[in-house]
């Protein structure tokens, strides 16, 4: 009986993710991007380009929190004899992927953010 209850949350968070990396163009975040190209890209770029980047970082680290907040749901769900299991070993294990994840986005977010500020760009909604 447990299925229905985890497709109901696993399956809306996976399409939630699956629209965010399949919206692909040219300002999209990029998790696996290394730092020094980032920052290569970031000095190139004009006010706007910086923004809508740093915009893209932050939806992308506001939609993974969503899914870590959404397994860390699961895990409550949980009864406390069956935490040592499979499934909450699983889940624990998703919870730290999604947390590198987020770790990844936001130094890059950072980048395009602090350059954005040093350029006096508009930082407003920017925030984390």
């Amino acid at each position: 009986m447990r299925t229905p209850r985890v497709s109901r949350i696993f399956v809306p968070v996976v399409c939630a993710l699956l629209t965010l990396v399949g919206c692909g163009g040219s300002h999209s975040a990029d998790e696996t991007k290394p730092l020094p190209e980032v920052k290569a890209e970031a000095a190139k770029m004009d006010v706007s380009a910086l923004r809508d980047m740093a915009m893209s970082y932050k939806e992308a680290i506001v939609s993974k929190k969503g899914a870590i907040e959404a397994v860390q749901a699961k895990l409550k769900d949980i009864p406390l004899q069956e935490m040592l299991g499979e499934e909450a070993k699983n889940l624990k294990s998703e919870v730290d992927a999604i947390s590198k994840s987020v770790k990844a986005l936001t130094e890059r977010f950072k980048v395009y953010f602090d350059k954005l500020k040093e350029m006096k760009g508009d930082l407003s909604g920017l925030e984390l």
